[in-house]
């Protein structure tokens, strides 16, 4: 087990390195660090082809995961954080590990945003999304994550989670000083942004659930896909 999950523990240092870097250079080179980042998700699937040559239709099948969770975000671009993104990686790291559900939640936000705009919030959500994906494909065998309400229930808890790292970002590019006062408000503003995105994840998990992991369990299967 450790020996599948040391190239993530990698990726993840890289990520926090960078979002790090990102702080002292305040919010300067954003697209250079969202470029590095993307590096860095691509880290465990370079180091996975010591191990086993990458099929074609493998990296496809990332591929168009992570183009599927990107565009998932254009239909509910007028509904503040409701989007399916969160359910899609979530449900692909459930089928195929934390690997591809890292890599499949980084993309998604860089790609996506080539839409809604690429900024200094692009790292950050390219993190806190790959973070989606990592802790999905990490506890997916576990008891509570193979029923239905453990699902719904990881997907509700990172519905704050995404939201509480966005914030992250947010407080220090305000240019007040820290103070608990100055934090409190701004996780209180957000409350209820959050709670958007954690209840939407639970509505699209409990419609695309059964359906999705089906599908990709079945060409997993058939395929020997990202054993």
């Amino acid at each position: 087990m450790v020996r599948f999950r040391f190239p993530v523990l990698i990726a993840f240092g890289l990520f926090i390195g960078a979002l790090a870097l990102s702080s002292a250079l305040k919010d300067r080179h954003y697209l250079l660090l969202s470029l590095v980042l993307l590096c860095a998700a691509l880290l465990p699937l370079f180091l996975r082809l010591e191990r086993r040559k990458l099929e074609p239709r493998e990296l496809v099948l990332l591929a168009v995961l992570a183009a599927l969770a990107a565009v998932s975000r254009i239909p509910f671009a007028a509904l503040p954080s409701v989007k399916p993104v969160s359910a899609i990686v979530i449900l692909s790291a459930y089928v195929f590990g934390a690997e591809a559900g890292f890599l499949i939640g980084a993309v998604a936000a860089l790609v996506s945003n080539l839409y809604f705009g690429q900024g200094p919030w692009t790292p950050w959500q390219m993190f806190a999304w790959g973070m989606v994906g990592l802790t999905a494909g990490w506890l997916r065998n576990t008891r509570w994550m193979r029923t239905r309400p453990g699902l719904l229930l990881f997907g509700f808890i990172w519905g704050f989670l995404f939201g509480w790292i966005m914030n992250i970002w947010h407080l220090i590019g305000l240019p007040d000083a820290f103070s608990w006062g100055l934090i409190a408000t701004v996780y209180a503003a957000s409350f209820y942004f959050d709670l958007a995105h954690a209840l939407s994840n639970v509505v699209f998990l409990s419609i695309l659930a059964g359906g999705w992991i089906k599908v990709l369990e079945r060409f997993r299967k058939k395929y020997g896909l990202l054993r």
